[in-house]
C-alpha cells in the first residue's frame, strides 16, 4: 500500500491561503472559497464547483463538510477518484466541522480504505458521536447521491411476496425454464448486448424476455432482467438488475423514470461508497460481491469474503444478495449464515440444474437456520479496493 496521505484542513489558520495542496482536503465551503481567493456565495450548490477547483489545485480528494440543503438536512459534498456526490448523514444533527471530519477521515485512511470509503466512515463516526461500535450501527450508514443534485429515494421499498432465496443467473429463456423446473423461484435473465446490436438481435432479445416472463409467471417465480430495464417494464417483468456503471451513466430523468416504472430494482455494490449510493435508490435488494474470487467478470475489487458479506447484511437497509465465485453447497450455506437473503448461482448450476439445485437449496436453508441461531459477530469490514491511489 502507498503511504497514507495527510488530510489537509482549510481555514482558521490551519492551511495558508492559496498554498500548495497534496492529498485529501476537508473544508467548509466558506473557508474553501476564502482559501481559493474567491468571493463567498451563500448557495450550498456551489460546493461541487469549489471542490473541483481544489482538485485542479492538486487535491487528491475533497470533502466540503458541514453544509445543509433547503430543508435543513446536513450534507457533505464528496469529490474523489472513485466517487463524487452528496453524502447525506443518516443521523439527525450530524453536520460537522472540517477539523473533526478530517480526523476521522484520516483514521479511516489509516485502515487502508480509499478516500471515498474513508469519507463515508468518517461521516458515520461523527454521526455516532464517538461510540466505539459506530461502524456496526445500521442507522448510521449515510446515503450518497448519484449526481450533483442531493436527491434520495424514499427509504422504504415496496413489500415483496417472498424471500429471494437461491438466485439463478442464466442467459436464455430455455435456461430459465430449466432452473424453474428444478425449483428456483428467483431468476435473472442476463443477455448482454453485442457491440453493435441490430434489429434482428433486438427482436430475439424481446422474444427471450417474453418467454422468460411467461415461464416465471406460470411458476410463481420472480424474473429480474439484467440491464434492459425499459423492455422489462414494457413487457411486465417483475424486476431489473443494474450495475453501478449503468446507473451512473443515466441522466437524473432516466433514473427517476426507472424508479417510477414499477420494476423491483436490484443494484450491484462492491465497496462502502457503492453500498451507500445503492441505498440512495431504496432498491428491492443490494448485491454484495464478489464474495469469492470469480472468473465470470474481470474486476478490480478484492473478494469481499464472509466478513464483508456479514457486514453488508447487517448494515444495508434492504435485503442483500451474495454473488461472486459461489459454486458449491458449502458456500451457499456460509453465505446464508451471514444473513444473505439471496445467493446467486451462475456456473454452479451446471448442465443439469435438476441435479445441482436440490443440494444448493438444502444448503441455503441450513445456513438460514445457523444465522437465526448464531448470527456472525459484529466486526469492521475490510477494504475492497487496494489503496494504491486515494
Amino acid at each position: 500500500m502507498s503511504s497514507i496521505p495527510t488530510v489537509l484542513v482549510l481555514g482558521e489558520g490551519r492551511a495558508g491561503r492559496g498554498g500548495a495542496i497534496a492529498g485529501p482536503v476537508a473544508a467548509a465551503r466558506r473557508e474553501a472559497q476564502q482559501w481559493l481567493g474567491e468571493p463567498e456565495t451563500g448557495a450550498a450548490d456551489a460546493a461541487p464547483d469549489v471542490a473541483r477547483r481544489l482538485r485542479d489545485r492538486g487535491a487528491s480528494a475533497v470533502c466540503i463538510v458541514g453544509g445543509t440543503d433547503d430543508d435543513g438536512r446536513a450534507l457533505h459534498w464528496l469529490d474523489t477518484r472513485h466517487a463524487r456526490g452528496w453524502i447525506a448523514p443518516a443521523a439527525p444533527g450530524a453536520a460537522a466541522d472540517a477539523l473533526r471530519f478530517a480526523g476521522e477521515w484520516q483514521a479511516a485512511l489509516a485502515r487502508g480504505f480509499v478516500a471515498a470509503d474513508a469519507a463515508l466512515i468518517a461521516t458515520m463516526a461523527l454521526a455516532g458521536d464517538g461510540r466505539p461500535g459506530f461502524i456496526n450501527e445500521p442507522h448510521l450508514l449515510p446515503r450518497l447521491s448519484w449526481a450533483d443534485a442531493p436527491r434520495f429515494a424514499a427509504p422504504v421499498p415496496a413489500p415483496v411476496p417472498h424471500r429471494l432465496g437461491l438466485y439463478a443467473i442464466v442467459d436464455s429463456a430455455d435456461r430459465v425454464q430449466q432452473v424453474l423446473a428444478a425449483g428456483v423461484k428467483t431468476v435473472q435473465l442476463r443477455i448482454k448486448a453485442p457491440p453493435a446490436p441490430d434489429d434482428s438481435w433486438r427482436a430475439a432479445l424481446r422474444r427471450e424476455v417474453e418467454r422468460s416472463i411467461a415461464a416465471c409467471r406460470a411458476n410463481g417465480a420472480q424474473l429480474y432482467v439484467n440491464d434492459h430495464w425499459q423492455l422489462a417494464a414494457e413487457l411486465g417483468a417483475f424486476g431489473v438488475h443494474l450495475g453501478q456503471e449503468d446507473l451512473a451513466a443515466m441522466s437524473e430523468e432516466r433514473r427517476a423514470a426507472l424508479l417510477a416504472s414499477g420494476l423491483a430494482l436490484g443494484v450491484s455494490s462492491h465497496s462502502l461508497w457503492e453500498l451507500a449510493r445503492a441505498a440512495a435508490l431504496a432498491p428491492r435488494y443490494i448485491a454484495c460481491g464478489p464474495v469469492w474470487p470469480t472468473l465470470t467478470k474481470d474486476m478490480p475489487w478484492r473478494p469481499q469474503g464472509l466478513d464483508n458479506l456479514a457486514w453488508w447484511c447487517r448494515m444495508a437497509s434492504v435485503p442483500v444478495v451474495a454473488i461472486g465465485g459461489i459454486l458449491a453447497p458449502r458456500q451457499v450455506q456460509d453465505a446464508a449464515r451471514c444473513g444473505a437473503d439471496g445467493v446467486c448461482i451462475v456456473r454452479g448450476l451446471g448442465e443439469r440444474p435438476q441435479d445441482t439445485v436440490p443440494p444448493l437449496q438444502a444448503a441455503l436453508e441450513a445456513g438460514r437456520r445457523e444465522h437465526a441461531a448464531d448470527p456472525p459477530a459484529a466486526a469492521w469490514p475490510h477494504p475492497s479496493l487496494a489503496a494504491t491511489a486515494y
